[in-house]
């Protein structure tokens, strides 16, 4: 929770979890409740971060563990602490737990990851969608175009169990971390469950001061 009003809200899972859909109902609903609302997502949408989707088959490890974090920093200082400045509930659709488990999966550490992401914001809420890896797995079928780390053997086994892991992790360091399972859940269904949080900590925030 940042700014005069500003929260940030982290959404992070497995490809096929349904993240973008569940921020885009969530955005919708918070709006209707009368919250300004930011979207947003990582990698960013900016050149660093076109680089990035469009590069993950030949950037891997170190590298692209650095060129993730180069955009995050960016996108805090550029976009997400100005918006939180301003009072705006934001909605990242992708951050440090993505981070937590993709680079892992590249072979990077824990600890290193945690390093390259020093100085980051905690946010103040950090959903994790999860599903059974089956579930998933049908999903990113049904989707096609799968990325570099999707088309690793047994993807969806691995990634399920290292965002377990990193939820895990992550509130041991104390980060406000909700779990939401999408294994049968709709995506409104979860965006509701996100919502309600989020206008939770909003009514939990002490009024501005005149």
């Amino acid at each position: 929770m940042n700014g005069q009003g500003g929260i940030l809200v982290s959404i992070d899972g497995p490809g096929g979890s349904g993240k973008s859909t569940v921020a885009a109902i969530t955005a919708e609903l918070l709006t209707d409740h009368g919250l300004a609302v930011h979207e947003t997502t990582e990698p960013t949408r900016t050149p660093l971060g076109k680089l990035i989707r469009a590069g993950t088959d030949e950037y891997t490890g170190m590298s692209l563990a650095c060129l993730v974090a180069g955009d995050r920093h960016h996108h805090l200082a550029a976009e997400i602490r100005p918006a939180l400045a301003a009072g705006q509930v934001v909605l990242c659709d992708r951050y440090v737990p993505s981070s937590l488990v993709l680079q892992r999966m590249d072979g990077i550490s824990w600890d290193v990851i945690r390093q390259l992401n020093d100085g980051t914001d905690q946010p103040g809420l950090a959903v994790i969608l999860n599903a059974e890896p089956e579930v998933i797995a049908a999903r990113l079928n049904a989707r096609g175009g799968h990325s570099r780390f999707e088309r690793q053997p047994g993807s969806s086994h691995t990634e399920s169990a290292l965002y377990h892991d990193a939820a895990q992790r992550l509130a041991q360091e104390g980060w406000p971390v909700r779990v939401v399972d999408v294994t049968t859940r709709t995506a409104r269904e979860a965006a509701m469950i996100v919502s309600e949080q989020i206008l939770a900590l909003h009514a939990a925030q002490p009024p501005e001061q005149p």
